[in-house]
């Protein structure tokens, strides 16, 4: 079970978990000289990404350098969260984790069109903290049995609230 910054999946056999959160800019603050004071800081949420083949180590959030090794039976979901500050509003109204079907896929959903490839994203709030789920499939016209093995994937991630997580000491 992959578990980190109070995100976990206990993937059903064959899928490959990471939960990351990539480091934030330097704090060139305290260094002589430096004029980042003034200049905002990067912040950095966890992701968490599972794929049912082995994903390189260097991925965008939303799959750069994962999709395009897909197969037509393969999968790749990412959950990225987009922190409390947006948590419940607009964009991020709908509460719970979605639930995919085979109907909201589409080719013209990824981020540039990939021969053969479908995608699915969804934006809603979970706990107090935001998020997007964005699910690739290898195949569009094998839909009907991917999709089930993505919701089985999805059925199985846990995320915890942002009160527990605070009390905890975690950050999301």
């Amino acid at each position: 079970m992959a578990d980190a910054y109070g995100l976990a999946a206990d993937a059903p056999r064959g899928w490959h978990v990471a939960v990351t959160r990539r480091p934030g800019a330097t704090d060139t603050a305290a260094t002589p000289g430096a004029r980042a004071a003034f200049e905002p800081q990067d912040v950095t949420r966890p992701v968490l990404h599972a794929c049912t083949r082995a994903m390189p180590t260097a991925r965008g959030d939303f799959g750069t350098g994962v999709v395009d090794l897909l197969g037509p039976d393969d999968i790749f979901v990412a959950l990225v969260d987009y922190g409390t500050e947006v948590a419940d509003q607009g964009l991020f109204e709908k509460q719970g984790m979605p639930r995919l079907a085979p109907s909201q896929f589409a080719p013209n959903r990824l981020q540039r069109p990939l021969p053969g490839l479908s995608a699915s994203q969804h934006f809603f709030s979970s706990g107090g903290r935001a998020f997007c789920l964005f699910t690739v499939i290898g195949s569009h016209a094998r839909r009907m049995a991917s999709v089930p093995r993505a919701v089985a994937l999805v059925n199985s991630v846990q995320i915890t609230d942002r009160a527990t997580l605070a009390r905890q000491g975690g950050h999301p």
